[in-house]
């Protein structure tokens, strides 16, 4: 009977190919988890402070009524450049040019005069006091959240004015 043999050199060198190919492949599907959400956080601010900064534009055109540099009988105004702007949302610290305008007041609809945070942004910072937080631990949540610090003068005239509507609402009468 003829025996049939096995060639051991080339499985164990099979062996050693897989088990090379196995450890490179480790090497290239792993990545830095921290590099990626970092790049991803930035990529997400980016994308948001693009669509915000059209929207101001479209909206100053609208008022104009003519697109910038349109030449147009019915314009109503002209552009005189923009302003930088800092406004905080969920996705972080924006980088707003908020469009100035000859001949009209440029009063935007996606950002309120003044403001310096979104709303949401306010909320979460007055529920982490209401929850116990200190003001100083608020301020310090904050900065690594958004990257930018709130004042604890301007948390407390947030905070008295929620007071105020909460003694409000207990005082009301009934009916």
């Amino acid at each position: 009977m003829a025996r049939t043999g096995y060639d051991f050199q080339s499985l164990t060198q099979e062996n050693r190919d897989w088990k090379e190919a196995r450890a490179m492949s480790k090497e290239i599907i792993q990545f830095d988890q921290a590099m990626f959400e970092t790049r991803l956080d930035a990529m997400v601010r980016d994308k948001v402070e693009q669509i915000v900064n059209a929207m101001l534009d479209e909206e100053a055109d609208l008022i104009a009524n003519a697109a910038r540099y349109e030449r147009s009988d019915g314009r109503k105004a002209y552009r005189a450049g923009h302003y930088a702007r800092r406004f905080t949302v969920k996705a972080g610290r924006l980088g707003l040019k908020v469009p100035k305008l000859k001949g009209a007041l440029f009063e935007s609809a996606v950002i309120e005069r003044y403001r310096r945070r979104e709303q949401s942004v306010e909320e979460a910072l007055i529920d982490m006091y209401l929850a116990g937080v200190g003001t100083r631990r608020v301020d310090d949540i904050s900065q690594l959240l958004w990257g930018e610090r709130m004042p604890s003068q301007t948390l407390s005239d947030k905070l008295r004015k929620v007071y105020d509507q909460i003694d409000e609402w207990h005082n009301r009468s009934e009916i």
